[in-house]
């Protein structure tokens, strides 16, 4: 009788493994509802529709722009008229007054180094967290976590005047340092996550063979983090990349990046929407191209450690 008694509870997890299936399967079939595709298709169209109307009155003339709104253009194309036109570019980019080509420069010299060094520091704290046995270790990854509180525009000022200390003001390496520091938090916490993620057996195995820190975290650590740090890099691009508050405390005329000059634009050139729109949209070209160029493994870092085995 007592065994029989003891044995009962074992059906408890087919159970909870049955009643996930069934929330999958009601989350499926949710999902697959032709009202939820149709919403899904109008949300997709309504936030596409301003980049698009952005995108065609860049290559609209000035005159058109102020005559008519970016929809006109389809009646006037199909009666055979021309409608675009490369000056506004060619403006944008050139022209004395606006010179683009040298913020456009800029912003990859400020964005690539913003996105490589808090990664590089990161995946070496990520994994002395995640796999290195120290005293102190909760209590440290904990701090670290809890930076990601403390909002950006009360460090600006101490930060900036730890760079005239130092005599590094205006130069890019105030911008990239600031950008490291304010990504390395989440940075840390995430590659942390997704190390812990990795099975204890497959690191003990490598450490039994003679492996040391470096070599497993060579060996067998950094390619299984391919997706995760994918991700992140994408995310920090986008967000080093379309900066404006950094840049412009940090920075000055020499580096300022893309965002600091076409929102000057929008100041000095306000009526020239011919300038603008061009401007707007040669600093959203190389986020949207990153972005719908590798979503596929921002999503696949997002995913990745959210589920084990």
């Amino acid at each position: 009788m007592s065994t029989v008694e003891a044995a009962t509870p074992a059906p408890e997890v087919p159970r909870r493994t049955s009643s996930l299936n069934n929330r999958a399967r009601k989350a499926r079939k949710a999902l697959s509802n032709p009202w939820a595709s149709t919403l899904a298709v109008v949300i997709a169209i309504l936030w596409t529709l301003p980049t698009v109307g952005l995108l065609i009155t860049s290559f609209r003339p000035e005159l058109d722009i102020r005559q008519s709104g970016w929809w006109t253009v389809f009646g006037s194309a199909f009666a055979g008229e021309g409608v675009f036109s490369l000056k506004n570019y060619e403006t944008a980019l050139f022209d004395g007054s606006t010179n683009l080509a040298v913020f456009f420069v800029n912003s990859f010299v400020v964005t690539l180094p913003a996105v490589f060094i808090p990664i590089t520091l990161a995946l070496l704290a990520a994994y002395g967290f995640a796999w290195v046995d120290f005293k102190g270790a909760d209590f440290l990854f904990i701090a670290v976590f809890a930076l990601q509180i403390v909002p950006i525009q009360i460090t600006l000022v101490p930060l900036l005047s730890a760079y005239v200390d130092l005599g590094i003001n205006g130069s890019f390496w105030t911008i990239w340092l600031s950008h490291s520091i304010f990504a390395l938090p989440l940075a840390i916490f995430l590659l942390h996550n997704f190390m812990k993620e990795i099975p204890r057996s497959l690191i003990e195995a490598a450490r039994m063979d003679g492996a040391g820190h470096v070599q497993v975290f060579f060996r067998v650590v950094l390619p299984l983090l391919t997706p995760a740090l994918a991700a992140f890099a994408i995310f920090q691009f986008l967000w080093v990349w379309n900066d404006l508050l950094v840049a412009l405390v940090m920075g000055d005329l020499k580096t300022f990046p893309l965002t600091v000059r076409v929102a000057e634009l929008a100041g000095s050139r306000g009526g020239d929407w011919h300038v603008l729109s061009a401007g707007a949209f040669i600093s959203m070209v190389v986020p949207l191209i990153v972005f719908l160029s590798l979503q596929r493994y921002f999503v696949r870092g997002l995913l990745a450690g959210s589920v084990k085995g």
